[in-house]
């Protein structure tokens, strides 16, 4: 039986009445809407050192130093870093005995009266454990989803307060705590895309694993990292970037997995709207890809974002089943071009229409929405088995009814195959390098780059037992 969480209202009021906690309150942007919580319900004597709001930018600078962006995760680190400083200095003698300090700091841009921009923002709580302990840190970024002003000012309190009261008391829970932040809001109103952990509440555990919770429990679609591990904000990775994407379970990486990514970089840096630009470049994981059994195995999760990482790649984890919400999600970030590369079978699934029963438009709908920007699709091609013939994207057959449609897009190049493929690769599937692990064939080594290699060796992966 589900736990009903409790109200907004019961957690500030929690909070207040805890003599342990004390601290300071620092909002830009949209008001002092989380510190209004705590003295709406009373007592807030008790939690509340200081409550400020530096909205003028020159008093803001003055307070904080100077800022390329107000609204941004530098920022909100500065204003975290400075008042917890402050409440020591002027605090710590008197009760720090007794005391588990915190400063909650948030910067939002909602929306205004003149323009109709994103409503989105950074929140973040620094705050100690024990009295006198070292601080940990969770910060978040945000997305608001209301229409109104008004809105997102309730939809941001609630917010606020549900952070503050989950590093509370939720912190050694950090699974529970994600699921908290929407609690009394719902994800229909927020979203929250970045979350980062640190200081000595959370030694053992994974950001990556953190925001593979995020997109697994509703509160995002998508969640992204670097090859070193740092979870970043999706906006502020993608923005005028042109972005080429290839999706996988990577379990494991195999050599057609780097030669397809090889050639479709290739093709892409040569498109004319692509020369000169920046290009990032992703290794994207589906829910599905992670899922065995209805459950996703930490693990084997973190096992396969650290080879992509030892390979130097960026990972984005999504719920992203068919590809035009993939390419819909690129959309909202990005007006440059959008390369993804897949191999033939994915083509194949792509040209199946019981993928669009939930489209009134069907699969004219899904690819309309797919390509109505620059996008492109790479495609590796496929040496069938059996008979020993290659597939490519142009030669691909489709149903009767939709091969118009696919000759439409591979005569306009919105689908190319891939050239200068690798044909040692070909036969090379992952399914076979598992199942070679499991049965102590050693050739899968050849299958797989050396560095993956030595990885599922020195880890047991995949069913390796050591001399696998």
């Amino acid at each position: 039986m589900t736990k009903e969480p409790l109200g907004t209202h019961q957690k500030a009021l929690q909070i207040n009445l805890d003599p342990s906690k004390y601290g300071t309150f620092s909002e830009v942007g949209a008001g002092q809407e989380v510190a209004r919580w705590f003295f709406r319900v009373g007592g807030a004597s008790g939690t509340i050192a200081k409550s400020m709001s530096a909205y003028d930018m020159v008093i803001s600078d003055a307070i904080y130093g100077p800022a390329e962006r107000y609204v941004s995760r530098e920022r909100l680190e500065t204003m975290l870093e400075r008042e917890y400083d402050l409440l020591l200095e002027r605090l710590n003698i008197k009760r720090g005995a007794t005391t588990r300090f915190f400063v909650f700091a948030d910067t939002v841009v909602a929306r205004s009266y003149t323009q109709q921009n994103e409503a989105h923002g950074w929140l973040g709580i620094r705050f100690q454990t024990e009295p006198c302990g070292e601080p940990s840190e969770i910060i978040i970024h945000v997305r608001l989803w209301d229409k109104e002003n008004l809105q997102e000012q309730e939809a941001l309190g609630i917010l606020g307060v549900n952070l503050l009261y989950g590093a509370m008391y939720l912190h050694d829970e950090p699974e529970a705590l994600i699921v908290s932040l929407v609690d009394n809001v719902g994800n229909e109103r927020v979203e929250v895309d970045m979350i980062r952990f640190a200081g000595p509440a959370f030694e053992k555990l994974d950001n990556r694993f953190m925001a593979l919770k995020l997109v697994q429990n509703g509160l995002t679609n998508a969640a992204l990292f670097t090859a070193n591990g740092e979870v970043v904000q999706p906006a502020d990775a993608f923005y005028k970037k042109c972005i080429l994407v290839e999706r996988g379970s990577f379990r494991p990486i195999t050599k057609v997995t780097l030669d397809m990514l090889r050639c479709a970089q290739a093709q892409f840096v040569q498109e004319p709207k692509v020369r000169g630009e920046e290009v990032l470049t992703l290794m994207e994981m589906t829910l599905k890809n992670l899922t065995e059994g209805n459950k996703i195995d930490p693990q084997d999760f973190l096992d396969r974002v650290d080879i992509l990482g030892a390979l130097g790649k960026t990972v984005l984890i999504s719920d992203f089943g068919e590809y035009y919400r993939l390419a819909g999600y690129f959309f909202r970030y990005t007006k440059k071009m959008i390369g993804i590369a897949m191999g033939v079978p994915s083509l194949q699934e792509i040209f199946d229409e019981k993928y669009y029963t939930d489209l009134s438009g069907g699969i004219l709908e899904s690819f309309g929405r797919m390509f109505k920007n620059d996008l492109k699709l790479y495609v590796y091609p496929l040496l069938e088995e059996k008979t020993g013939s290659l597939i490519t994207a142009t030669n691909l057959r489709v149903a009767p009814n939709l091969r118009h449609l696919h000759a439409y897009l591979a005569e306009n190049r919105f689908i190319e195959s891939l050239r200068d493929y690798d044909e040692k690769c070909l036969p090379i599937f992952s399914r076979d390098v598992v199942a070679k692990i499991r049965t102590n064939d050693d050739s899968w080594e050849e299958m797989v780059p050396p560095q993956v290699a030595q990885m599922i060796r020195a880890r047991n992966l995949f069913g390796c037992k050591g001399v696998c």
